[in-house]
């Protein structure tokens, strides 16, 4: 799309005789056409010959004729007024780069150009995904990721890939040492559609709310839910697999609060709390910095996602895996942790004006 831009600026005859400080243009001569001569003469109606011959600099050549060069420029071609044909491409150029700038600057870009840099990440990105995603999960990501940054513009969609980078990392901490104690992430690590899903359902459904403009909440408190939901997931993620790799005595997070060895659903421990409640700080302060939300929005964000993690444990130390709940898998679990941290953050950062 951007070439497409670039080459039909570079042919609108407006544009090429004022990209030329000596074209003054002059005014229609009272002949109804003439026949202008160059390597693409063609009969002209008044008002163009009289704009061709009035531009100086460019002698008598045409717009046809200039529309010609650059096409002979663009195909190797030499030309020996290549000089101001460079011109015309290079501000053509200059105008593209100043559309690709207003996309990375824009908070909400839309849905076809997010989808388009999405999709080139994707292609110039896909072996690191591979590492963190199977194929169905990459394929589902790739919603996720363009639903975020047509919402959310670039930074929104740094904050997702931030969230893949470090969630992936945590993964892999003391990998073989889980795997042989048996309480690793299956596939070495690599997540499924489920984990996906389980991570970015309230922040896709946060995004296209923001979208569609019609939910009876503000675009900024939508922003809010979205970058909570990553933050309490990240909070999740690293205390779970900080706990397991280091964690020294773990207990259930519900009364009576007996030890319980590591790996085990709704437990908690010292190590993986701190990390956790870490994690989402860094997080949070990572979407101030990139001005996704202010130092209260941070803050909001922070304290959603420590409710909604302790949520999250206490849910599965209660009913997870038990009878008549069997449903009620850890990507559900994740699921309703992130939409709750989501509801949290909206609710709370509209009260306190966040």
């Amino acid at each position: 799309p951007l070439l497409s831009a670039l080459l039909s600026r570079t042919h609108m005859s407006t544009f090429t005789v004022a990209a030329c400080p000596r074209a003054p243009v002059c005014p229609p001569r009272a002949s109804s056409s003439r026949r202008v001569s160059g390597p693409s003469s063609r009969v002209l109606s008044s008002h163009q010959a009289g704009t061709a011959t009035g531009a100086r600099g460019f002698g008598a050549s045409s717009i046809a004729t200039r529309s010609s060069r650059w096409t002979r420029l663009r195909d190797g071609r030499s030309d020996k007024n290549g000089r101001r044909s460079l011109s015309v491409c290079t501000a053509s150029l200059a105008f593209g780069f100043a559309d690709a700038v207003g996309f990375f600057a824009d908070p909400s870009p839309g849905l076809l150009p997010a989808a388009c840099a999405n999709t080139l990440v994707f292609v110039a990105g896909i072996k690191t995904l591979l590492k963190g995603l199977t194929w169905p999960g990459v394929l589902n990501a790739w919603f996720l990721g363009t639903a975020a940054c047509a919402a959310f513009g670039l930074g929104g969609y740094v904050l997702v890939c931030l969230y893949f980078v470090l969630g992936s990392a945590v993964t892999k901490l003391r990998l073989e040492q889980k795997q042989r104690e048996g309480i690793a992430e299956a596939r070495g690590g690599r997540r499924g559609v489920g984990s996906v899903w389980g991570s970015g359902v309230a922040g896709f459904v946060c995004a296209l709310l923001a979208l569609s403009g019609t939910a009876p909440v503000a675009q900024e408190l939508w922003r809010l839910g979205f970058v909570a939901s990553f933050c309490s997931k990240l909070s999740d993620t690293t205390a779970s697999e900080v706990g397991k790799a280091y964690g020294k005595t773990t207990y259930m997070s519900t009364p009576p609060f007996k030890p319980v060895k590591r790996g085990t659903e709704g437990a908690v421990s010292l190590e993986g709390t701190l990390a956790g409640i870490g994690a989402s700080v860094v997080f949070a302060s990572a979407a101030a910095c990139l001005r996704q939300v202010d130092f209260r929005g941070a803050l909001v964000c922070a304290f959603a996602a420590f409710v909604a993690t302790t949520a999250e444990s206490w849910l599965g130390a209660a009913i997870q895996g038990r009878a008549g709940f069997e449903w009620l898998d850890n990507d559900v679990v994740n699921g309703v942790q992130i939409v709750l941290a989501a509801a949290i953050a909206v609710a709370v950062g509209g009260a306190v004006g966040a």
